[in-house]
């Protein structure tokens, strides 16, 4: 059993306290540092699964990056991609809607693409959801060499 962050071989009591709490193999520090995320940005788990599953896939992605305005969930800087998990999207309101757009905006003039993803796509079809995440950057990978 290994940390799937530093590669550090763990013990059964530390896997079973990571798997239980957080869902994914990390080693103590890890887990610690992952736990100091989710508190100080209310990250979801699924983010947390989304951003190791993007890296075991050869992705380089920041998790909880400051995009100038605010944090984004998951971010991919080579191709300009920001990932939003969506906690709550089926109680989505107008004033929510219409934020969510604000931020779009302010992404993509800074010529950044945000992708909102529902975190029950990530909670039972993470292998798709990474799929479609990897054909997005080759797409904006295609784009910035077209330009």
């Amino acid at each position: 059993m290994t940390c799937k962050d530093c590669g550090k071989t763990i013990g059964p009591q530390q896997y079973k306290a990571s798997k239980d709490s957080l869902g994914i193999t990390l080693c103590e520090r890890h887990s610690k540092l992952i736990k100091r995320v989710i508190l100080d940005n209310s990250t979801p788990l699924e983010a947390i699964h989304l951003f190791y599953a993007l890296k075991e896939a050869g992705v380089h992605p920041m998790l909880e990056w400051w995009d100038g305005k605010k944090s984004v969930d998951i971010a991919i800087s080579r191709v300009k991609l920001n990932i939003e998990i969506d906690k709550d999207y089926n109680m989505i309101t107008h004033e929510q809607a219409i934020n969510d757009l604000e931020d779009a905006m302010h992404s993509f003039k800074n010529g950044f693409t945000t992708v909102r993803i529902p975190h029950l796509a990530i909670k039972y079809y993470l292998d798709e959801t990474v799929e479609n995440i990897l054909g997005i950057i080759s797409g904006l990978k295609a784009n910035i060499k077209a330009i």
